[in-house]
């Protein structure tokens, strides 16, 4: 079949305008799933911990399936916009979907979306918790699971500013993870064949990210979810949403994460090729950047020293805000920063009027009497 290419102007006739931002929970969501009801019927498969529904988005008549599931983790939202973004697209393109079917849970851990936190609302992280079943949410997901017999599985999260691309100063804006089925990380037919769909999706990513595409370590554990699934054979992909420059609301990377999954599923449709050497080429993560360095700060001592700033995701007012926190102190030129700033050996004038000590919250610096804003 012939693929079709969707650029980022195209994007714009199917993005869900109605979703942006970092802060997605159920409230947004809801009107969505009323809105596609005549098309996409919605079932509570579960309740969270705190009684708010698990709803599922079942759709498609095709004989190969395809289960997709977004914030296990609550506060990772950006995949859960790109979904919406792939159903506006399903939808004006049915004909070229006809031989799939899907089951689309949009929020899995509607409590952690609720309060924006990685967590359930028993403190728990489902992502831990695929061989106890302890929670609610994960007796939802395993009981759709074992009712729907998905071929493919799509494990959909986001990742933190810190992770880069191997060695390089490139961000890990995507990352990929064909998780391991046992301890000697073997590559069963079901694991090559989602280590080949990843490789595709580099493949088709690759000029527009020009190298900003990163794996994760493989080691196994069976407590998370796709690795107890890749174990019942069947083929699953972690997917995960990362940083792109200037883009902390990650709207940008939600456009690729949507071309991500497109490319995914056009493979599935024409055939799964399986070969493998994309995927062992590509570099792992490493967590080598810090939102914030400045770099050659002389304190009053004379010790010359870089600060490294993390932002600190808090919410507010139904908004994420980006509160910007010493992480670390010395030289730091072992990491890369999303902006750096050189204080070119001068001293600063910190807001706290001393030197600055891991934790303190800065917001601007002075330097030669210029304010200089740390905040995005």
């Amino acid at each position: 079949m012939e693929v079709e290419q969707v650029t980022f102007k195209d994007y714009s006739n199917f993005k869900e305008h109605s979703l942006s931002g970092r802060y997605i929970n159920l409230d947004h969501i809801l009107p969505l799933i009323k809105h596609h009801s005549g098309d996409i019927p919605a079932t509570e498969i579960g309740a969270s911990v705190k009684n708010l529904p698990i709803i599922k988005l079942e759709f498609g008549s095709g004989k190969t399936r395809v289960m997709m599931w977004s914030q296990m983790h609550g506060n990772e939202s950006t995949t859960t916009k790109a979904l919406f973004d792939l159903i506006n697209y399903i939808l004006a393109h049915k004909n070229d979907f006809k031989d799939l079917s899907f089951l689309i849970i949009p929020v899995l851990n509607p409590d952690g979306a609720k309060a924006y936190t990685r967590f359930n609302g028993n403190n728990i992280d489902l992502n831990r918790d695929a061989q106890d079943k302890g929670e609610p949410e994960t007796r939802a997901l395993f009981h759709a699971f074992n009712d729907f017999k998905p071929h493919y599985c799509f494990n959909l999260h986001g990742q933190r500013t810190i992770f880069g691309v191997g060695d390089t100063d490139i961000p890990a804006t995507l990352s990929f993870l064909a998780p391991a089925q046992d301890q000697q990380r073997s590559i069963s037919p079901n694991r090559r064949q989602s280590m080949a769909i990843i490789g595709g999706v580099i493949r088709g990513l690759r000029s527009e990210l020009k190298g900003g595409i990163g794996l994760y370590d493989d080691a196994f554990n069976i407590n998370c979810t796709g690795d107890t699934f890749q174990s019942l054979g069947i083929p699953t992909i972690l997917f995960e949403a990362g940083h792109f420059p200037n883009d902390y609301e990650r709207e940008t990377t939600r456009f690729f994460v949507f071309k991500a999954l497109k490319l995914a599923l056009d493979q599935i449709l024409k055939g799964v090729e399986l070969d493998i050497l994309e995927y062992e080429n590509t570099p792992f993560n490493k967590k080598s950047f810090l939102d914030v360095i400045i770099r050659n700060t002389r304190t009053s001592e004379g010790e010359i020293m870089d600060v490294g700033i993390q932002f600190k995701e808090v919410l507010v007012n139904d908004r994420i805000d980006f509160i910007p926190v010493v992480d670390q102190l010395g030289s730091l030129d072992h990491l890369f920063a999303h902006r750096e700033i050189n204080a070119g050996y001068n001293e600063l004038n910190w807001p706290l009027n001393r030197t600055p000590e891991v934790g303190d919250e800065i917001v601007f610096v002075l330097l030669k009497n210029e304010k200089i804003l740390i905040k995005v």
